[in-house]
């Protein structure tokens, strides 16, 4: 460890954060060490999972969640009161294997023909696959696809797009679409089909490291983090 840093800076702090962000935390965790010295250990999982692991009392120093989360847990004790700063939000988009052609899902019209010409249309068993599903509804074509509809856990989503030999499409987190190799980006949902999950970040009250945790916490506002967050595909 070089001489600029302090001591304490060679801490490593705790994560527990919700999986779609992946791509952008790491680059800030990096960012974070060539700044501080202090290496950011990473937890990712589904909104759920990591919600469980608090709630059951896992050691951790900073959490990224969903505010309603957040509340929650500050309620039960388990996160510091006080200013929770939302980080960013991310959207919902479509993806193809890498070989495959650009399809239009720039507008309603477009999107609605680009699912009907789909072999398969793959998403998630969680909250985001919940949201898509009634896109279906609000297109009018939920049950002319409904053969096409294959449900996974997150993990499972992409691979199967890109192992897949026909027309397959997957719905999920922009952030993932738009970092997974293998994949093609086709494009953000309509903005009058659109929805957002925010996410916002705080202190854990069993935190090893509050000193830590808290520098980690404000470093994710900061610009150098706001640019990593951007070019991930969170807003």
């Amino acid at each position: 460890m070089s001489g600029r840093f302090s001591a304490d800076a060679q801490e490593k702090i705790r994560v527990l954060s919700d999986g779609p962000l992946r791509p952008a935390l790491t680059e800030i965790g990096e960012a974070f060490y060539r700044e501080r010295g202090s290496h950011v250990e990473f937890v990712f999982g589904t909104s759920p999972v990591i919600h469980k692991k608090v709630t059951d009392g896992e050691i951790a120093d900073v959490l990224i969640i969903q505010p309603s989360f957040v509340t929650e847990l500050v309620t039960a004790g388990k996160v510091v009161g006080g200013e929770h700063p939302v980080i960013g939000r991310i959207g919902v988009g479509l993806a193809a294997r890498a070989d495959s052609t650009a399809r239009d899902v720039s507008t309603t019209q477009g999107l609605r023909q680009t699912l009907l010409n789909a072999d398969s249309l793959i998403f998630n068993n969680v909250a985001s696959g919940d949201y898509f599903a009634k896109v279906l509804e609000r297109l009018g074509i939920a049950e002319a696809v409904k053969a096409k509809v294959i449900r996974l856990d997150p993990s499972a989503v992409n691979d199967r797009v890109i192992h897949g030999r026909g027309n397959e499409i997957c719905i999920g987190v922009i952030p993932l679409l738009k970092t997974t190799r293998g994949l093609r980006f086709l494009g953000p949902l309509p903005a009058e089909l659109q929805s957002y999950v925010s996410y916002a970040a705080a202190l854990l009250t069993n935190s090893p490291y509050p000193q830590g945790g808290k520098a980690f916490n404000n470093f994710l506002i900061s610009p150098a983090a706001r640019a990593a967050l951007t070019a991930n595909g969170v807003e």
